[in-house]
């Protein structure tokens, strides 16, 4: 027996998805920036990967997006703007929201808001233990660089840019 989709029934409607700039210092985002801590010191226990401090995140060069799903946030990235080009940071999407296209349209959600700001330039640096980002990161046309800014050669560190059009 068929049964209409959900969204169909009365009183139903499909869960929004919102990409905005947030506050990283709001209680219900906090716990999505302590997650990816713990996320990046599993994968990295030898390295010296620091938490974010949320007040490092507030500075008027830095724009930390989030994804909400009816108000619930449920991923997150920040855009660091460098000068002569903006470096995506601390991009992290909840366990159970995985797989659904979800740091897609949040990369693409950080590139939009890059180029509103008149930035041409994106770079970002990942870890050789994240396949899914250095695969996401590839499939949205980035590619390996030299290492830039703070980051240094390092086995387990890689480096990528995007030229915005």
């Amino acid at each position: 027996m068929n049964h209409p989709p959900e969204s169909a029934l009365p009183g139903h409607r499909p869960p929004q998805l919102v990409f905005d700039v947030d506050d990283p210092t709001r209680p219900d985002v906090l716990p999505l920036i302590r997650q990816l801590d713990g996320y990046l010191a599993k994968l990295y226990p030898a390295s010296d990967v620091e938490p974010a401090a949320p007040e490092a995140l507030q500075h008027p060069n830095v724009s930390l997006i989030t994804a909400r799903v009816d108000g619930t946030p449920v991923a997150c990235g920040a855009c660091i703007d460098e000068g002569d080009y903006v470096e995506v940071k601390r991009m992290y999407v909840l366990p159970a929201c995985r797989g659904l296209g979800l740091g897609r349209q949040l990369l693409d959600a950080m590139e939009a808001h890059v180029r509103r700001g008149g930035g041409k330039l994106v770079r970002l640096s990942t870890g050789t233990a994240q396949t899914e980002a250095l695969e996401l990161y590839e499939s949205a046309g980035y590619r390996r660089c030299p290492p830039f800014g703070e980051h240094r050669a390092h086995s387990q560190n890689v480096c990528m840019e995007k030229p915005l059009a």
